[in-house]
């Protein structure tokens, strides 16, 4: 079902500052029930939207893409989520023809060889999978904070995504990286004990690093690429 909804896409934007993030799950919740999920990576910032759903109990669902390259850690957080909130967030994985040809053709690691390969396998492990978790939602709510990437500056909290056919809303996009580790600290939230070692933004194993003293919060992604090229596809925003 194709979702197209301008009218209320300029009221919740004009709406969003002055109301709380529950107001906002609530109403969108509300417009558009069952049809409202949300995306988590088991990070800092997605284990603070997962508390203000679930201890809300607010009628959101929760998935994860598992790309079968993720670290440990991220499968222990998300173990102890499932038991702190007695919940269970459903996976997501690579179609299994996709990424037997891709790594059969180009072997395991053949994204540190090009940036097309690195993207073809973002898309197989990530986008193709977000796709179908999207299929029949209307909204999408995301962790994505405007202190990660530049281009994030400017994004408003609440944007139509054509790529999926669904609202998008930010709900913590404007917090510092105090706020949310005070939110976390305060709420005695699980979270990825990655996080201490340095780990600002935590994806698969072999593409992420731990971020030095002076380097930007991007830097620890694909590290082996020019800045400019380190998205993965799943959050395109186009500026007006």
């Amino acid at each position: 079902m194709l979702l197209t909804h301008p009218d209320y896409l300029t009221e919740i934007q004009q709406r969003v500052a002055s109301l709380s993030i529950e107001e906002v799950l609530f109403d969108l919740s509300s417009r558009y029930p069952g049809r409202v999920t949300f995306s988590t990576s088991f990070s800092f910032e997605d284990q603070a939207i997962t508390h203000i759903i679930l201890s809300n109990k607010l009628p959101i669902s929760i998935f994860t893409l598992d790309t079968g390259r993720l670290f440990p850690e991220t499968y222990s957080v998300w173990s102890a989520t499932n038991e702190r909130y007695n919940t269970r967030v459903k996976p997501y994985y690579p179609d299994h023809d996709l990424i037997e040809t891709f790594v059969g053709t180009n072997g395991p690691n053949s994204f540190y060889e090009s940036v097309e390969n690195r993207k073809s396998c973002c898309y197989i492990r990530k986008v193709e999978p977000l796709k179908r978790a999207l299929n029949e939602q209307a909204v999408w709510i995301t962790g994505l904070r405007a202190e990660h990437s530049t281009s994030r500056h400017e994004m408003p909290q609440v944007e139509w995504d054509e790529g999926n056919n669904v609202l998008k809303y930010h709900p913590i996009l404007h917090w510092s990286t105090e706020e949310v580790k005070e939110y976390i600290r305060k709420h005695n939230i699980p979270y990825n004990p990655l996080h201490d070692k340095g780990f600002v933004s935590i994806g698969c194993a072999p593409c992420t690093r731990a971020v030095r003293p002076g380097e930007d919060f991007r830097a620890g992604r694909w590290w082996w690429e020019d800045t400019e090229k380190k998205e993965c596809g799943l959050h395109v925003h186009v500026v007006d």
